[in-house]
Parts: structure tokens; C-alpha cells; sequence
């Protein structure tokens, strides 16, 4: 675990599995369908393409955290994409997500990429207000498809 030089002492980076783990709890509230371990399993795997972990802290817990890597796409070129950003719900209105996303912003600035991207749950009214408050638009609808289970 490292502190982050970008502006935000408050921002730390998750760089081993213990701290990892720290997180899981937070990361727990926007993917409630993962274990623990499988999501150690799933950041093992990211994380060797380049997937980053961040997170702030409020007492010693972890108290938001931000899933991020590089991506390069045919549309967008070069880009920052930001998988996950979740406050733990006794800390959200604190201003914690935006944090992240400057932290976020800050990164894609300083790695010449040429966006910031990421998806949100069309229900997710708050964050969306975040997002747009921190100076990000909607752009476009994000589709999905999921085979059917063979009988």
C-alpha cells in the first residue's frame, strides 16, 4: 500500500493482496454477488493486465474505493476506464467519490490518455449526479447480452 502523489495524500493504492482484501467489504456493496475470494481471484487476473485499485480511508477503515485501468479502443483511442467506485454507505455524501474521480482525472492526465470513461447502473441516480458534477457527460448507453443456459 503506497500513498498517491497526485494531489490527494488521501488517496492510497492497493498494490498487494492484503490490502486488496482491505477493500473487499466496500467493494462488497457494488458487487454483492462476489465472495471474497473470488474477488481476490478476479483482481489477481485484472491486475496482471494492469487493473489498479484505490481507495480512501476514514478510521483506519476503508471508506471508498475505485477500480481502474488503461484500455485502448477503436472509438476512444487511448482511454482511462474506471470499472468500480463505491463509498461505504456511512460515508457516502462526504464527498469521497469525487475524490476518487479527481484522483481518476488527474491519472488520465498524467498517463496521455485522452478520456476518462466509465459505465453506471441506470438506476444509480446519485452517482450519476457525482459524475455529473465532477464534469462528466452521458455520452452513451452501455448494452449487454448474456447467453442463455444450456438445458
Amino acid at each position: 500500500m503506497i500513498s498517491d502523489a497526485a494531489g490527494a495524500d488521501d488517496v492510497l493504492r492497493a498494490t498487494d493482496e492484503p490490502a486488496v482484501r482491505r477493500c473487499f467489504p466496500a467493494y462488497r456493496v457494488l458487487r454483492p454477488h462476489l465472495d471474497e475470494e473470488e474477488f481476490v481471484r478476479r483482481w489477481r487476473a485484472q491486475a496482471a493486465a494492469g487493473f489498479e485499485v484505490v481507495f480512501v480511508e476514514r478510521d483506519g477503515d476503508v471508506a471508498a474505493v475505485m477500480g481502474f485501468r488503461e484500455l485502448t479502443t477503436m472509438a476512444w483511442g487511448r482511454i482511462l476506464y474506471v470499472d468500480d467506485l463505491v463509498a461505504m454507505p456511512e460515508h457516502r455524501g462526504q464527498g469521497l467519490g469525487a475524490l476518487l474521480l479527481r484522483h481518476a482525472q488527474a491519472q488520465t492526465v498524467a498517463r496521455g490518455c485522452a478520456e476518462l470513461h466509465l459505465d453506471t447502473g441506470y438506476a444509480r441516480h446519485d452517482a450519476h449526479r457525482t459524475y455529473l458534477r465532477n464534469g462528466f457527460d452521458m455520452v452513451c448507453h452501455h448494452m449487454s447480452w448474456t447467453p442463455p443456459v444450456p438445458a
